[in-house]
């Protein structure tokens, strides 16, 4: 009898809404293959940039956790402003950097653990709000009004689709950054 294999994506339980808890699932899954692929990086491959003005690995790691959480707490839990610096320690995320800069001083000689503990904080804390959601509660509409006049309109479930996108873009951007070091002439 020839092997089955399933590949099911399903709501995990503890959540009020099914479909909030698969957002939840495949933000868990995006992690957990952007944790795998940075394992055994170094302080210095974490802050090594392409050329000045350049994003480095730990910047995006920071920039991650710190935007889930902005969002989270500006989007989800309709907050007027974040208060990243409460869940994660810090206030900003260096991004984006002036052209001709290096690598945002903040984060420097960083090593992997820390920028494992930041996203831990910022996804605990997204779980934290996701959990008490309904599926009826992912319509429920945010207007923003931008610094320069501009009104922005958007709902819970989208928010919820943006961190997903957000991290796998940046995933992508980070294993472009981890090929790069590995291209650069007298790496091993």
């Amino acid at each position: 009898m020839p092997e089955i294999i399933e590949t099911l994506l399903a709501a995990p339980p503890g959540f009020r809404g099914a479909q909030v808890g698969r957002f939840l699932w495949q933000l868990d899954e995006q992690r957990r293959r952007l944790t795998a692929d940075t394992r055994g990086l170094t302080p210095g491959a974490l802050a090594w940039q392409p050329a000045p003005g350049m994003n480095s690995i730990g910047m995006l790691l920071a920039h991650i956790a710190w935007a889930e959480n902005h969002l989270v707490q500006v989007g989800m839990e309709g907050k007027a402003t974040s208060d990243t610096r409460a869940v994660l320690g810090i206030e900003e995320d260096g991004l984006p950097l002036a052209p001709e800069a290096p690598p945002w001083p903040a984060l420097d000689g960083r090593d992997l653990a820390t920028f494992d503990d930041l996203l831990a904080r910022s996804r605990a804390y997204t779980r934290g709000v996701a959990l008490g959601l309904t599926d009826g509660d992912l319509e429920d509409q945010v207007v923003r009004t931008r610094p320069d006049g501009v009104r922005r309109v958007f709902n819970k479930g989208w928010v919820l689709y943006h961190l997903l996108e957000h991290e796998a873009g940046h995933h992508a951007q980070i294993n472009l950054l981890r090929h790069l070091q590995r291209a650069r002439p007298g790496s091993a």
